[in-house]
């Protein structure tokens, strides 16, 4: 996964335009939640994840297109980060009719990273 867009605001924006392909979307926030594919054993290794998410996701959950995995995502961002979309990047949401469940979880997995960002003090 070394060749992942890197975690700044470009990207941000980048996945909630949908500049960025779902399976990268998935690649970045399972990155950061520590997931590593092993090429040599061709398993993962969850050795840096954290047990809530090992625990009940041995291999890296797909969070466009589940919803479970998504819903733990949104519960797992603090809540003081949860506007972090509108509060930092003024993002407005999407219009009516122009979104379905992809976008909204595209918009979760891009929060989520943003918060990640927060909380790490990475470059915005």
């Amino acid at each position: 996964m070394s060749n992942l867009p890197p975690l700044n605001t470009e990207t941000i924006w980048a996945i909630l335009n949908e500049e960025i392909d779902d399976v990268i979307v998935n690649k970045l926030v399972w990155h950061y939640l520590g997931y590593r594919y092993d090429e040599t054993t061709g398993q993962w290794d969850t050795s840096k994840v954290l047990p809530e998410w090992r625990d009940e996701y041995p291999s890296p959950p797909d969070f466009i297109e589940n919803r479970p995995p998504t819903v733990k995502l949104t519960r797992s961002i603090p809540a003081e980060n949860k506007q972090l979309l509108k509060e930092q990047l003024g993002f407005k949401g999407y219009k009516i009719g122009e979104f379905g469940p992809r976008q909204t979880r595209r918009a979760t997995a891009a929060n989520w990273l943003l918060s990640y960002m927060q909380h790490n003090s990475k470059s915005k």
